[in-house]
């Protein structure tokens, strides 16, 4: 817990307004900190205590700006499990900018997808998920001024905030899927047999990061809002195509300007 008031306390100093929404930027998503003011960018290896982001396109900022007169934070670069970083370190920023006074987290992603009917640069708003990482981003002590030992996640994902996006989706003419994340270790991708049964689980996109995050989150009674974009296809069965990181980024970039889209108008209805 002092790690994490030192960190917030830092933070505190260097800006002048209170940030009242996070936005993470997944793999090939980080157009969205260029698209907005820049009023202040903090590198994370300037704060104390706070890991670095090592994947390429990842930059590790965060950048403070305000968005439809809604302070903003903006996380450009999230940190993953397979990274080598535990799951106390991997949620260590939600934490710190809980203690900032953040009520709302929306996060993105690079999801690969299961459903059959998802295709390469599809979007999904995220209804659920499911957790398929070795390590539970709560094991550990219970710091009761974030939230309960036991929290109930039957309603992680916030429905008003589901509503809202799918009504601005339609306004402009985007279409989005709904579905469930189910997040692993990685960093290899699944093997066949894995994507059989992630479906048979009820999972409809995958990927490496998210699931901590929005646990810790709605630990912490934080509002939370997430969308994949679908980069890759799974396959139940080897076809000889082969899936690279390269792929994955150049397909997010794709549709990362709908997506934008259904951020930035989503933090508007925050100010309404």
């Amino acid at each position: 817990m002092k790690k994490i008031i030192e960190a917030a306390t830092f933070i505190r100093s260097k800006i002048d307004k209170t940030p009242s929404v996070c936005v993470i930027l997944g793999s090939g998503l980080h157009a969205f900190g260029e698209e907005v003011t820049q009023e202040i960018s903090i590198p994370y290896a300037d704060i104390p205590h706070f890991p670095i982001a090592t994947v390429e396109g990842h930059a590790g900022n965060l950048l403070f700006t305000v968005i439809h007169n809604v302070p903003t934070v903006i996380m450009q670069g999230r940190l993953h499990y397979y990274e080598g970083y535990s799951m106390s370190e991997i949620t260590f920023p939600i934490r710190v900018l809980k203690q900032l006074g953040i009520q709302y987290l929306f996060v993105s992603n690079a999801s690969g997808g299961l459903n059959p009917d998802y295709k390469t640069g599809d979007i999904m708003i995220i209804n659920d998920h499911i957790n398929f990482f070795p390590e539970h981003p709560l094991r550990g002590k219970n710091y009761d001024t974030f939230g309960v030992r036991f929290p109930d996640m039957s309603e992680t994902y916030n429905k008003m905030l589901i509503q809202k996006a799918l009504s601005i989706a339609k306004t402009h003419k985007i279409p989005v899927h709904q579905g469930v994340y189910i997040g692993s270790s990685g960093p290899s991708l699944e093997t066949a047999a894995e994507y059989r049964m992630f479906r048979l689980w009820g999972a409809d996109a995958t990927g490496m990061s998210t699931v901590p995050e929005i646990i810790v989150a709605h630990h912490a009674n934080i509002q939370c809002f997430g969308i994949s974009i679908i980069t890759n296809e799974s396959k139940d069965c080897a076809d000889g195509k082969i899936t690279t990181y390269t792929d994955v980024q150049k397909n997010a970039k794709s549709s990362e300007p709908l997506v934008r889209t259904i951020l930035f108008e989503l933090i508007k209805t925050l100010h309404q």
